[in-house]
């Protein structure tokens, strides 16, 4: 049987912290190796992942140096990109060339919701996947999904021939009604379809918790890093078959292999803990931004959007007693790179791609009211 444990190939590391296509060949490398030495086979990239650039550098990472049946290759068409037909394969024929491989193993219709869905009618795209199936380039087809249950099942029942669904799945938002993961894994599972997990992490945002909420973990597993009981969560769940972790460094690959190399699912106990901590992170969070960036491509104002929320989560879990925090300093040395939070002409255009379905316009108001700029 597989392991659980995917490479999401969409946080690489990179040479320039402010550049996400400037990955890290080098590195990249050496996780790769981690990854297969230690079992693991599943990687998993997609067309504009690390501004464009994540599936170019499988090939030097991963296909020139591993025989084809070594490893399992996933990735994926997005709607944002068709504007005629003849786009599907213009794209699927630039990623075969990119990644370096004749065939997919699993391939996605990207980001499915009702405005992504049109274009996908519109265009016949869940056909079209068939036949790739059929013509032996695809060997599973599925989707990702990022919207209601309801929908969920609007989309299966309409589709059935899809093998899978991709959710973004975590004990986070297990009962959010925004997210809506539980709900979601529901109505996959009562169509049948096994799920992939995406953001398994939130972003980062279950790496680093609020203090109080370490404390229950570390005193149940002292060794145990914070990050491996948001994977172990979602690999729990039966009807899961594979948990993707964005992973950007050398470290974060040795961990979440090894948590998952001998892989046991949660107890009673420590599914407690984890309500506990729930309870814990909702009294904390202000912004639930997963960090996936689809918002900042076309900013007008060049906002950093996601680094600005990230910042500013940290700073509303900082202690009230302090008197200087380093978000703010790093804030301020955002300036000349980016556009700032205050920046923000209201046009919507990241409010309309975000998968989350944030606010992020009254967030980002938020942010400069707090900073200062």
């Amino acid at each position: 049987m597989a392991k659980k444990l995917g490479f999401g190939l969409m946080r690489l590391p990179r040479l320039d912290p402010n550049d996400e296509a400037s990955i890290d060949i080098e590195q990249l490398k050496q996780m790769v190796d981690m990854f297969i030495q230690r079992g693991f086979t599943y990687f998993d990239t997609a067309w504009m992942y690390c501004g464009y650039q994540s599936e170019s550098a499988v090939k030097p990472a991963l296909t020139d140096r591993y025989p084809r049946d070594s490893y399992t290759l996933t990735t994926k068409l997005h709607a944002d990109y068709i504007h005629s037909f003849e786009d599907r394969d213009k794209i699927f024929k630039a990623q075969l060339e990119k990644t370096g491989v004749d065939y997919f193993d699993y391939y996605l219709i990207h980001d499915v919701g009702p405005l992504h869905n049109q274009v996908y009618e519109q265009y016949d795209c869940y056909n079209w996947l068939r036949e790739k199936k059929e013509q032996g380039l695809v060997r599973h087809m599925g989707f990702s999904f990022h919207d209601t249950a309801e929908f969920l099942d609007k989309v299966l029942t309409a589709h059935p021939e899809m093998e899978f669904v991709q959710l973004q799945l975590n004990y986070l938002d297990w009962d959010s009604e925004g997210v809506q993961s539980r709900k979601c894994y529901e109505t996959a599972k009562k169509h049948g379809k096994k799920v992939i997990v995406m953001e398994p992490v939130k972003g980062g945002t279950l790496a680093k918790l609020p203090e109080e909420a370490e404390k229950l973990f570390k005193a149940y597993a002292p060794d145990r890093s914070i990050p491996s009981w948001a994977i172990r969560f979602a690999a729990s769940l039966d009807n899961v078959f594979m948990v993707l972790s964005g992973m950007s460094s050398l470290e974060q690959m040795d961990d979440n292999t090894a948590t998952m190399q001998d892989f046991k699912p949660l107890n009673g106990e420590e599914q407690a803990i984890i309500r506990q901590t729930v309870d814990i992170i909702n009294r904390s969070i202000a912004i639930p931004c997963t960090g996936c960036s689809y918002c900042t491509d076309g900013c007008p104002m060049n906002i950093a959007i996601p680094k600005y929320f990230s910042l500013y989560n940290l700073d509303m879990q900082e202690s009230r007693e302090k008197e200087w925090t380093s978000q703010g300093g790093y804030y301020d040395n955002y300036e000349g790179k980016f556009g700032m939070a205050g920046d923000c002409i209201k046009c919507g255009q990241c409010e309309h791609i975000c998968p989350q379905h944030l606010p992020i316009r009254k967030y980002l108001e938020d942010v400069a009211a707090h900073f200062g700029k």
